[in-house]
Order: structure tokens, then C-alpha cells, then sequence
């Protein structure tokens, strides 16, 4: 389990595998290496500097295959926030948790 934290510095949740968790409990993505994919198959971001996740815009049409989500899981407690890193050219900050 590798927790990730957006590229504004919140806690996100967790890979595992190669799914993308929510902090409580929410199977919202799936990892194609490092890049992440919602259960429709669209391009939702990936990660950077080991830890943080960054949508980049130019991605935004890739596609892989769509899946079904996993039932909840139990929550974990969501570590702290971080300091948000620089935006780079083309990016944007990855969605929080609440917004899947």
C-alpha cells in the first residue's frame, strides 16, 4: 500500500495493486503503470516525485479499458496535508476525494 497525496498537498488515499482508494474506503481508479484511469476508462491524472498525483491536460483523450469499481472498503484516517508543490505548465491539481 502506497499512500498519495494530491499535487495541492491533501490527502488522497491509496494504491494498492494497481487500484487508486479514496482514504474512506472508495475504489475510484485504476493505475496503468503510473498513469490513473477512472472505472469509464478515462485519463484522471498520474503520479509524480513518488507521491503526488497531477492531472496533465494534454492527456486528457487517452483511454484504456473500463472496469467495475470494488465494493467500499473500511476507511482508513486520512494523514495531514502536505505543502502544495509548483504547478508545472499544462498540469492541474488531481480531484480530491470528495469529488468521486
Amino acid at each position: 500500500m502506497q499512500w498519495l497525496w494530491t499535487w495541492g498537498g491533501a490527502c488522497f488515499g491509496y494504491r494498492d495493486g494497481d487500484d487508486l482508494w479514496t482514504f474512506d474506503g472508495k475504489h475510484v481508479a485504476r493505475f496503468h503503470d503510473d498513469e490513473v484511469y477512472d472505472r469509464n476508462g478515462k485519463y484522471l491524472g498520474e503520479i509524480m516525485s513518488q507521491n503526488r498525483l497531477i492531472t496533465n491536460r494534454a492527456k486528457s483523450g487517452y483511454r484504456k479499458p473500463s472496469f467495475a469499481p470494488y465494493g467500499r472498503r473500511g476507511a482508513y484516517g486520512r494523514y495531514g496535508s502536505y505543502g502544495a508543490y509548483g504547478m508545472y505548465g499544462g498540469h492541474e491539481d488531481f480531484p480530491g476525494p470528495e469529488e468521486f
